[in-house]
C-alpha cells in the first residue's frame, strides 16, 4: 500500500515537472503583424469596391467643381449623358484608374492607421479592449484621414487633373505625372495639398466617429455585438452624409487649385481661392457646388466602403482561425 503511494507521487511529480511544447501559438508579434496585414489588405478592397461603384458620379462632381458652370441635376444628367454619347460608356469610368493607383493605397493606410490609433489611443486613455470615448474617436478618425492624404496627395492631383481633361491630353497615369514635372513643376504635384489636410480632419474624424458611435449605440441597444450587413451600409451612409457636408467647401478649393493648369486659371492660396469663387459664383453656388449629388454619392461610397472593410476582416480573422486549428 505504502509502495503504491510512493509510485503515485513519484508519477505526479514527473508529470508536473514535465516541459509542456507550445502547439503552434502564435507569437504576439506574429500577431500583430497579421493585423496590421489584415487591415490594409481589407481597407485596400474597401476603397477599391466602393470607389469604382460612383466612378461616373465622382467624375461628373469633379467637373462641375472646376468649372464656373452652375449645378443641377438635370445639368449633371445632361453631361454624364453627353459623355456617353461622344465618347463612349466607359469614358464615364475615365481617371478610375488614377484613382485605383490613389484610393488602393489611402483606403489601406487610413484603415488601418484608423485601427493602430485606436489602440495607442485607447492604451492612453486607459480604454484598451473596450470602446473610445467620442473625443477620442474623433482624433483617430482624423489622424488616419491625415496620414493617409500626406502619404499619397500626388496621386490624388493626378486623377484629379484626368477626370477633367480629354484623353488626347494625358495618355496614362505616368504620362501626368511627366507632363506636370516637366511643364508645371514638381510643387505643382502638392498644390492644393493644405486644404487637403485641413478637409480631411473634420471629414475623417467624424466619418471615423459616426460609425464607431453609431456601432456602439447599436450594441447597446440591441445587445447584439455585430450589426447585420444592411445595418453598416446604414451607419456608413450617414457618416459619409455628415463628414462630407462638413468638409465639402474645402473639397471644392483643393480641386480648383490641382486643375488650376489645364483650366485657364491660377490660385495662390486657400483664401484667395475662397475669394475667387465667392466673387464670381456666390457663397452656395460656388463653395457648396455639387454638394447634392454627394449627398448621393458619399453616403454610398462611405457606406460600401466601412461595410466592405469591417466585413473583409472577419471573414479573413475567420479563416486565419480555421487554419490555425487546422493545424
Amino acid at each position: 500500500m505504502g509502495n503504491g503511494v510512493r509510485e503515485g507521487q513519484v508519477d505526479f511529480q514527473r508529470q508536473d515537472v514535465e516541459p509542456v511544447t507550445p502547439t503552434h501559438l502564435p507569437s504576439e508579434g506574429n500577431q500583430e503583424k497579421k493585423k496590421v496585414l489584415n487591415s490594409l489588405m481589407s481597407g485596400a478592397l474597401a476603397g477599391a469596391v466602393a470607389k469604382t461603384a460612383v466612378a461616373p458620379l465622382d467624375r461628373t462632381k469633379i467637373m462641375f467643381q472646376v468649372s464656373s458652370k452652375r449645378f443641377s441635376a438635370k445639368e449633371a444628367y445632361r453631361l454624364i449623358y453627353r459623355t456617353y454619347l461622344n465618347e463612349g460608356f466607359w469614358s464615364l469610368w475615365r481617371g478610375n484608374s488614377a484613382t485605383m493607383v490613389r484610393v488602393i493605397p489611402y483606403a489601406a493606410i487610413q484603415f488601418c492607421a484608423h485601427e493602430e490609433y485606436k489602440q495607442l489611443l485607447g492604451s492612453y486613455y486607459g480604454f484598451q479592449g473596450k470602446a473610445l470615448t467620442p473625443f477620442p474617436r474623433f482624433i483617430a478618425g482624423s489622424l488616419a484621414g491625415t496620414t493617409a492624404a500626406m502619404l499619397t496627395y500626388p496621386l490624388d492631383m493626378v486623377r484629379a487633373r484626368m477626370a477633367v481633361t480629354p484623353k488626347e491630353m494625358y495618355s496614362n497615369i505616368v504620362h501626368v505625372f511627366i507632363r506636370i514635372s516637366r511643364e508645371e513643376g514638381l510643387k505643382t504635384l502638392y498644390r492644393g495639398f493644405a486644404p487637403t489636410i485641413l478637409g480631411v480632419i473634420p471629414y475623417a474624424g467624424l466619418s471615423f466617429f459616426t460609425y464607431e458611435t453609431l456601432k456602439k449605440l447599436h450594441a447597446d441597444h440591441s445587445g447584439k455585438l455585430q450589426p447585420s450587413p444592411p445595418e453598416r451600409l446604414l451607419f456608413g451612409a450617414c457618416a459619409g452624409l455628415i463628414g462630407q457636408s462638413a468638409s465639402y467647401p474645402l473639397d471644392v478649393v483643393r480641386r480648383r487649385m490641382q486643375t488650376a493648369g489645364v483650366m485657364g486659371h491660377t490660385y495662390s492660396s486657400i483664401l484667395l481661392t475662397m475669394q475667387e469663387i465667392i466673387r464670381e459664383e456666390g457663397l452656395i453656388r460656388g463653395l457648396y457646388k455639387g454638394l447634392s449629388m454627394n449627398w448621393v454619392k458619399g453616403p454610398i461610397a462611405v457606406g460600401i466602403s466601412f461595410t466592405t472593410f469591417d466585413l473583409t476582416q472577419i471573414l479573413l480573422r475567420k479563416l486565419q482561425h480555421s487554419s490555425n486549428v487546422e493545424r
